[in-house]
């Protein structure tokens, strides 16, 4: 596979967004909270997450 200098900041910076955003989220001090809704358009239920501080 060939990556061209985009594609590797674009792949580093996401890797790097994956492993702070917990961290800022535990550092808040928020509750996650995780709820299943329906959604129409899918047909089925999917899950949604939210920070409650």
């Amino acid at each position: 596979m060939k990556l061209s200098r985009r594609g590797f900041l674009a792949s580093t910076g996401a890797a790097v967004a994956v492993r702070a955003v917990p961290q800022v989220v535990t550092k808040t001090g928020g509750r996650r909270v995780l709820t299943l809704v329906y959604d129409k358009a899918l047909g089925m239920m999917r899950a949604v997450e939210r920070v409650v501080p």
